[in-house]
């Protein structure tokens, strides 16, 4: 019987591989592996390879809108045309149109020419000022008006040279574009290279295009976008304003205090939905709302400020939220076992902890909402809507004013190439706003970041 039973037993084979030894299906999984890892590198070698091309495109385009052409000439002011009584009533004085100053100006230019020893080619010598923007009339009356004891002076002006000839020098324009160009001619452009030769005209950086307002279609070389500026930061004070407060406010209770039932179930699907609802939705709601209900000031930054806050909020609530969840419960049970109350273990133990969080999506909240254009246009803010800078707080929330993302969509659509040229350069503004919001939100999280 035991010999039976012991020739039944299994003999144990010698196993003729070694766990060093590579299998098959060892070797297809860590090809799989290599694979994905190829893949991986490649998907971020592709990204990197788009952003940099976009990075390239936006400043190859956008960096000779921070630079423009001048013209710098004296003006003779005489007074027999700007001032006739004499009298240096600034009154009277402002009854003399651009079309007055316009001949004053021109005179100067042909005036330079000739002292320069630079030849005029044209049968009316008055033909010159094309080389000269529109604006320029109006520079040198506003010069005068702000300092009537100018007149009967000669005064050096920094004048605009006109847009074609700003973008010859910026290679925008060339010679063989102008055969069908009524604006300008190639003999404009003889004179304009000897002008740049006698020093008169020079291309440099341009402050106006940072500070200054819009223009019209005629006048791009004059056209800045400061006054947007002031206008998408008024906005933005107004969304912090409103959606921080709110948004977290909303967390708290949905998060800490509310109870479990279907009514907050439905408002919290509700917010989940409204962080999808197209921009264009909140431009409407702001526009029946605000504007044809209410009856606030259209085109006003604190129109777009409330439009952009509703827009915000589901946004901050949701990131609000995720940060109060990923305090550990502990936290919350050690302050309510030493006898803390639920507001208290909120406010003096979660509500910090969470704040590296909250503040981060505030931030990108802030920012996404600074890069909208859809829901401000309904509103009525486009472009060329406010010539100077606001005189003040009440001003700059309740008159009319555009936004950046507004202004770059209005000069993008414009024909001239001159706007073009700008809408690249207020790109490039806007994106260092936006990276500047982003680099802040940073920071804040390392500042008030904790470790438990």
């Amino acid at each position: 019987m035991s010999d039976m039973t012991a020739n039944t037993q299994p003999t144990p084979q010698k196993s003729t591989s070694s766990l060093y030894d590579e299998t098959k299906r060892t070797k297809r999984r860590n090809q799989s592996e290599v694979r994905f890892k190829a893949y991986g590198v490649a998907a971020i070698a592709v990204g990197l390879f788009f952003l940099i091309a976009l990075l390239v495109a936006i400043f190859s385009n956008g960096i000779p809108a921070f630079k423009q052409t001048f013209i710098t000439i004296p003006v003779e002011l005489t007074e027999s045309a700007l001032d006739k009584t004499g009298n240096r009533d600034v009154a009277e004085m402002s009854k003399v149109s651009t079309f007055g100053y316009k001949p004053v100006v021109t005179n100067a230019l042909v005036t330079a020419l000739k002292d320069a020893g630079i030849a005029i080619p044209f049968k009316k010598e008055k033909d010159v000022e094309k080389l000269l923007s529109s604006s320029v009339a109006a520079q040198v009356r506003d010069t005068v008006l702000a300092d009537p004891s100018l007149v009967g002076t000669s005064v050096e002006f920094r004048l605009l040279a006109s847009s074609r000839v700003d973008g010859y020098f910026k290679g925008r324009v060339t010679r063989d574009a102008l055969i069908r160009d009524k604006n300008l001619d190639a003999e404009h452009l003889d004179i304009a290279d000897a002008m740049a030769k006698a020093g008169l005209m020079a291309t440099t950086f341009n402050a106006d295009f940072i500070f200054g307002s819009d223009a019209s279609e005629s006048r791009p070389e004059q056209a800045g976008i400061g006054v947007s500026m002031m206008g998408s930061l008024f906005m933005m004070i107004v969304v912090l304003l409103l959606s921080l407060p709110i948004g977290v406010a909303t967390s708290i209770y949905l998060e800490e205090f509310a109870p479990q039932n279907r009514f907050t179930d439905l408002i919290e699907v509700n917010i989940s939905n409204l962080a999808a609802v197209p921009s264009i939705v909140f431009g409407i709601l702001g526009l029946a709302v605000f504007i044809q209900f209410v009856h606030l000031p259209q085109s006003a930054p604190l129109v777009g400020g409330l439009v952009l806050t509703l827009m915000t909020l589901p946004t901050i609530i949701i990131s609000t939220r995720a940060s109060l969840k990923a305090v550990p419960p502990s936290i919350r049970d050690a302050a309510l076992g030493v006898g803390a109350s639920k507001m208290q273990s909120v406010f003096h133990h979660v509500l910090p902890l969470a704040m590296p969080g909250i503040l981060t999506g505030t931030i990108i909240g802030l920012a996404q909402a600074l890069g909208e254009t859809a829901p401000l246009l309904l509103i009525g803010m486009v472009g060329f809507i406010a010539s100077n800078m606001p005189d003040g707080i009440a001003s700059g929330f309740l008159d009319p004013n555009s936004a950046m993302p507004a202004q770059i969509y209005e000069w993008a659509k414009r024909a001239d190439p001159a706007y073009y040229e700008r809408a690249w350069g207020g790109i490039i503004i806007l994106l260092l706003f936006l990276m500047t919001m982003n680099i802040i939100a940073v920071i804040l999280r390392r500042r008030f970041e904790r470790r438990w």
